[in-house]
This record gives structure tokens, C-alpha cells and sequence, in this order.
């Protein structure tokens, strides 16, 4: 195995010499792997090679990850598998995750139940928190209540088993999902990372969420991503938008004034895999689009994608009876810009609702 800028010197019948790159290598390594090059300056008697190590890739990391089975987990996981990650998948149904992550399509992946979390937390790189239950559904007092609840217990046990991991095997950055709600809503107010928080439910939500993710130990490097609304075909609210559209339904929800903070779901997974890996990631980072819309441009904008009409508003009254209090998210929502993104140098490849709407689309 090589060390950390090791020069290690072999006696066979010929001296080898084995220059190792900075990065640690698999206790794997094998002498057939390696690049042998002559040396011009050897001993009489005696053949010199320099061994040059053949390396796994540098930046290899094993994650973990809770909420893996969601719209904007299936995509993050095909992202770090892509760049043969190692991934371990947090679930509370091993057969639903199996059946969206099969093994013949994910080989080397880890599926595990909730018994089995701790061994995978000791040992990770990093872990990413994007479990709770979606809020787009009517708000019951049993709802509201489990909305809360699933967020928070599953933060609180995924930073136990990384405070409760040894030191040595204690994953060095968590990665964990909230959402602007944290702001609370208006259709005048703007929203950064420093913007204190509302007053409603959602923004209390946020605030013990992620004050459930900062009592990780202070060695682990933590970056909360406030995430806005999450523009993908496969899920979100523009899956649930689109058959409206399709079928000559569509139209803005309410007024249309309110604001409309989107991010298209490759710039999030990009976002929460830059936090991954760039150690200037920490803290509160908005996961939004720098150009927020009025929702009735948003509705405008998916019309003109779908050559569909964008005129039929579906009033507030229908929008309450759907969904209770929880149309408020919807009928007011709020303008959140990403500035810190913008400061840390990400590149946003969505940069307006047309753009990320045409090529959802596609």
C-alpha cells in the first residue's frame, strides 16, 4: 500500500523504486498495475525502475445519502455514480429502493434500512439529507405534523451516527436539504441567505431542521442548501403542471403575481455536488435560479413550451379546497436569490425559466 508522498524502495532480485502521488491508495494496489520506467543511473549489478503508482481517481468519494428515492435524490445518485462514486443508499423501504436503484443497472451499490444506517455513515466521505415528506399535499394537523417530524428525525439520527462515528471513520461534510420556506412568503420582499425568517409554518419547519443539522461536530464541514421550487419532468411541481397544460388547462395559480424562486433539478444536483466536494461550501447556500419569476410568467413561459394556451387562472378559492393552508406556499411564495452561489463562482446552467423549460421539455 503507498503513503502519503512516500518513496518506497523494493529488494527483489532487481531495487524497484515506487514514487507514490500525494492521494493514498487502495491497500489493493498490484505491482501489474504500475508503470515500471528504467532508470539511467543504476548500480552496477543492479536494474532500477521507478514503479509509478496507478491510483483509484483522487477525488473518489463514498456517500451516503438519506431521501435517495426522491425526484432530486434518483438524479444526485445517477450524478455521483457517473463519476464512480461509491454510494450508500439511507432508505426506510430496501424494496422500493432496490426497485428504483436495480442492482444490474447500479452495481457496487449499497441499499440500507434503518438498522443498518450506522455502518454505512462510519466510513462515508459525506452524507446528504434530502428526506421528507412532500408539501404538496392538503395540510391535515396530521400532515403538518408529520412534514415536521420526518425532517427532523431523520437529520437528528443521521448527525448522531456521525457524532457517534470514531474519529477515523467519521464522514468530514453533510450536505443537508432545506428549503426557502424559511423565509416565509410575500410578493415585495427579497430573500437572501441573510434575510432573517418568517413567521408560518413552513419557516418554522426550516428553522429546527436545520438547527437540527448544526449540531454536527464542529470538524464536519455542513452546508445547508435552502431549496426553491425544483423544475424537472420527472417530479416535482412541474410534474404535476404539466397534464393541466397538455390537456388546454393550464393557467397561473391565484393573482400570478406572486413569485416563483425555481431552479432547474441539474443546476441543484450540480450545487449539492459542488458542496461535496469544495471545501468553500458551508453554511447556508440558496438553491435558486438567479432570476425568479412572477408565477404568471412561469405559466406564460411552460404555455409557449407546450404551444399551449396560458389563460385559464385556477382562482384561489379551488387552490384552498385542494390544498388547504398549504396553498399559501403557492398563492403568496417569495424572491430568493442564490447569493452566495453566485459568490463561491457556480455556474448556474439555467440561468432563466425559458431556457430551463425548453429543455426539460425536449
Amino acid at each position: 500500500m503507498c503513503l502519503h508522498h512516500s518513496l518506497l524502495t523494493i529488494s527483489f532480485s532487481e531495487t524497484m523504486e515506487l514514487l507514490c502521488s500525494p492521494t493514498s491508495l487502495s491497500s489493493s494496489f498490484a505491482l501489474s498495475s504500475a508503470l515500471l520506467v528504467p532508470r539511467s543511473f543504476s548500480m552496477p549489478g543492479t536494474r532500477r525502475f521507478m514503479v509509478l503508482c496507478s491510483s483509484q481517481k483522487e477525488s473518489q468519494m463514498t456517500v451516503s445519502v438519506t431521501g435517495a428515492t426522491g425526484f432530486i435524490g434518483r438524479r444526485l445518485v445517477q450524478r455521483l455514480r457517473a463519476d464512480n462514486h461509491a454510494i450508500r443508499v439511507l432508505t426506510r423501504s430496501k424494496s422500493k429502493a432496490e426497485q428504483i436503484f436495480p442492482a444490474k443497472d447500479f452495481p457496487g451499490i449499497v441499499i440500507a434500512e434503518e438498522s443498518e444506517w450506522k455502518n454505512c455513515v462510519q466510513g462515508s466521505t459525506a452524507v446528504v439529507n434530502l428526506a421528507g415528506l412532500p408539501i404538496s399535499t392538503r395540510w391535515s394537523p396530521e400532515i403538518k405534523k408529520e412534514i415536521k417530524g420526518s425532517r427532523i428525525r431523520v437529520t437528528s439520527k443521521v448527525v448522531d451516527l456521525i457524532n457517534n462515528s470514531p474519529a477515523e471513520a467519521r464522514p468530514t461534510v453533510l450536505v443537508s436539504a432545506t428549503a426557502v420556506g424559511y423565509y416565509g412568503t410575500s410578493e415585495t420582499g427579497v430573500f437572501d441567505e441573510n434575510s432573517p425568517s418568517g413567521k408560518d409554518y413552513l419557516a418554522e419547519v426550516c428553522r429546527e431542521w436545520e438547527g437540527t443539522a448544526l449540531k454536527a461536530n464542529k470538524d464536519v464541514r455542513v452546508a445547508l442548501i435552502r431549496i426553491g421550487v425544483v423544475l424537472g419532468k420527472d417530479g416535482g411541481a412541474l410534474a404535476m403542471m404539466i397534464p393541466f397544460f397538455q390537456m388546454f388547462a393550464g393557467g397561473p395559480l391565484g393573482s400570478g403575481q406572486q413569485w416563483f424562486s425555481w431552479i432547474h433539478v441539474d443546476d441543484l444536483v450540480n450545487l449539492i455536488y459542488e458542496a461535496l466536494t469544495n471545501p468553500s461550501y458551508k453554511g447556508v447556500i440558496n438553491g435558486t435560479a438567479p432570476n425568479p419569476v412572477r408565477l404568471g410568467e412561469m405559466c406564460q413561459q411552460l404555455g409557449s413550451v407546450l404551444s399551449r394556451p396560458s389563460w385559464l387562472p385556477v382562482p384561489d378559492f379551488a387552490l384552498k379546497a385542494l390544498l388547504g393552508e398549504g396553498a399559501t406556499v403557492v398563492l403568496e411564495g417569495q424572491k430568493v436569490l442564490p447569493v452566495r452561489a453566485k459568490e463561491l463562482g457556480f455556474e448556474f446552467k439555467y440561468k432563466y425559466v425559458k431556457d430551463a423549460l425548453r429543455a426539460i421539455m425536449q
